[in-house]
């Protein structure tokens, strides 16, 4: 199993990754944003496929989505804040041939 890591240097610009103090804490109100999103989303999703009354069909569905998008979560709520905070890193189409 891989480890999620990110990288401190861009292996293309060599640009450095720096987090600067409360990044995290911001990254978890992304994070969360998302998560919640995505709980909605099943939620409807749930009812309008069971239309179940019971409250363990949407905990079990609610359980399972969060435990399969939390890997998804951590990494693209860190990525998503550090495009927003660092609006001066901007796609170079030269790049893209040398990706492995």
């Amino acid at each position: 199993m891989r480890r999620q890591r990110m990288n401190d240097i861009c292996p293309h610009c060599g640009f450095r990754f720096e987090i600067e103090p409360g990044y995290f804490y911001a990254a978890m109100y992304v994070s969360y944003g998302i998560s919640m999103a995505q709980l909605i989303a099943v939620g409807l999703l749930t009812y309008a496929l069971t239309r179940s009354e019971s409250p363990w069909v949407y905990l079990i569905a609610l359980l399972v989505t969060t435990v399969v998008s939390a890997p998804f979560n951590y990494r693209y709520s860190r990525l998503i804040l550090l495009h927003c905070l660092t609006p001066k890193v901007k796609y170079d189409p030269k790049y893209e041939d040398e990706l492995i």
